[in-house]
């Protein structure tokens, strides 16, 4: 075998300065002037002076993220080089089958390592080094950009859309070990996806964002997941609204004729969770259901998640932490409107709880989520907190001066257009009814959902309406100041079937034990 310098020679490959490519000899010793060029790094921008050992190793070792691929059989001259490259921190990954060294402190992560598969040794590499690879924009055939958040892509104009109340949908982010995805994979399952889709009209949809990093934790899918409404959103002639199992996405005739496809969501998913989550995520693979079957089957599995990440919240209370978190990742849409998510009230879109907005202000403390202190007690009843109250005066750009928690009647929260369920005021009955995002029938007080959207929305507090997410209805909160769940009296049937269980649970403590027989239904 010839060195790799005169194999690119010999193949007339560009080699210089220009194309990044420097040929630095053709034996293995030369290599050393890779590593004198690291340690040149060091001296000319960490100002560390020749000598000292300790400091310039250290700085090779964080900053200068080089790594070393040892190509071939290992001799003693290749085993001696790479271990002074393993020395500045740089790891060595072998082609051939040799003795790994997991880490021991000298570099980031492993030290040697092996990958036999040509194709997969780069990635490799750049895993065990620990460089962060991000790209500003998706390679997708459309214009993409922060500038596009908030287009709205009316009925006439769109090509193609899924979920909403038109078919079934899903997004759904879990977390998987290293080795178990492989990044930049993307899948799109359903043998006649590509006919139906040019078709247009109407088709379903699931998306499945799988991520894997060292520094990934559980509590951080929540934020993750919820990213991928901004995702979409960004995108020039795309639209998405919604989370979870009640998303919605519209691809409009303009970004089809450019050349749109279903793959583009998936490379758009991959390249802006690398960049908005490069601290924490390694790898992301993307699959994407297509067919009513697998979606469905794929709704259930990410519905069991939901349901175990909701429960995490049981044991805290509102009066027992001393700071709420906000969420400002709808103001594109309603830039007045801001949640406030306490332990016992998560935001109304439905994707993210006390605990989340806690992981989130962990990963970006500069981002949508941060901490609101409480402040003062103001109001028991109706929940008014002074610290909330300062906030919302900062936030909302001085439009929402006063937030009560537990009431629907004076000053309630605003809502954006995310909202899971619509909760409104009977005033015959003197109680509240409920309906749910997706209930395309007429309401006790002559509305249909999607009418009420959008009075409830816009970021402008509605005395008497108000937009939350499903599980507040179950909370001991859930309009304290006002009676409870006990002022109900109406909600749909699929609304009452899912929060039956944790419903009958709740009349129960409150002596109420058939009040959800009692709540009347379409």
């Amino acid at each position: 075998l010839t060195s790799c310098t005169r194999q690119l020679l010999n193949q007339g490959i560009e080699l210089g300065w220009d194309v990044y490519v420097v040929p630095l000899g053709t034996t293995t010793e030369h290599t050393l002037y890779a590593l004198d060029w690291a340690i040149r790094a060091s001296l000319i921008f960490g100002g560390l002076k020749p000598g000292d050992f300790k400091g310039n190793l250290k700085y090779t070792k964080d900053r200068v993220f080089a790594f070393a691929l040892a190509l071939g059989e290992m001799d003693d001259i290749k085993w001696a080089t790479g271990a002074g490259a393993i020395n500045m921190g740089f790891p060595a990954i072998c082609d051939t089958d040799v003795p790994v060294i997991h880490p021991t402190g000298v570099c980031t992560y492993e030290e040697v390592e092996k990958e036999l598969d040509h194709d997969k040794i780069v990635q490799r590499a750049i895993e065990v080094r620990g460089l962060k690879v991000i790209v500003d924009k998706p390679p997708i055939p459309i214009a993409y950009g922060s500038a596009f958040e908030g287009e709205r892509i009316r009925k006439e104009d769109t090509f193609i859309e899924f979920g909403g109340t038109r078919s079934p949908a899903f997004e759904w982010c879990r977390m998987r070990e290293m080795d178990e995805i492989e990044d930049g994979k993307i899948t799109i399952v359903g043998d006649d996806w590509k006919e139906r889709y040019e078709q247009g009209g109407v088709m379903p949809l699931g998306i499945l964002v799988e991520v894997a990093g060292r520094k990934m934790q559980q509590d951080f899918l929540p934020i993750i997941e919820r990213r991928l409404h901004h995702n979409i959103n960004e995108g020039q002639g795309i639209w998405h609204m919604g989370q979870r199992d009640i998303n919605w996405i519209r691809i409009s005739h303009s970004a089809k004729q450019a050349g749109f496809s279903l793959e583009d969501i998936a490379k758009i998913h991959h390249a802006m969770t690398h960049k908005r989550f490069s601290a924490i995520v390694d790898k992301v693979q993307v699959t994407l259901f297509t067919t009513e079957e697998d979606v469905i089957k794929w709704r259930e599995e990410a519905r069991a998640e939901w349901r175990a990440r909701d429960e995490r919240l049981a044991a805290l209370t509102d009066d027992t932490v001393d700071t709420f978190y906000s969420c400002l990742l709808c103001q594109s849409f309603a830039p007045t409107h801001v949640c406030v998510i306490t332990p016992e009230r998560l935001g109304l879109c439905g994707a993210y709880n006390w605990l989340d907005g806690k992981a989130a202000y962990e990963i970006d403390p500069t981002g949508g989520n941060q901490p609101v202190p409480k402040g003062q007690l103001l109001d028991p009843k109706y929940g008014r907190y002074s610290g909330v109250d300062e906030y919302l005066k900062k936030a909302s750009g001085g439009a929402v001066e006063t937030l009560n928690l537990y009431t629907i009647m004076e000053n309630p929260m605003t809502s954006c257009g995310c909202f899971e369920c619509i909760v409104a005021i009977i005033p015959e009955a003197n109680g509240v009814m409920i309906v749910q995002r997706g209930h395309t029938g007429m309401t006790p007080i002559g509305m249909k959902f999607s009418t009420l959207a959008g009075t409830v929305g816009g970021g402008v507090q509605t005395p008497g309406f108000m937009g939350i997410g499903v599980n507040f209805i179950t909370s001991r909160k859930f309009l304290y100041g006002d009676g409870g769940i006990k002022r109900i009296v109406w909600m749909t049937k699929a609304l009452k079937e899912r929060v039956k269980e944790q419903f009958q649970k709740r009349a129960e403590e409150e002596g109420v034990p058939d009040l959800l027989d009692k709540i009347a239904d379409e």
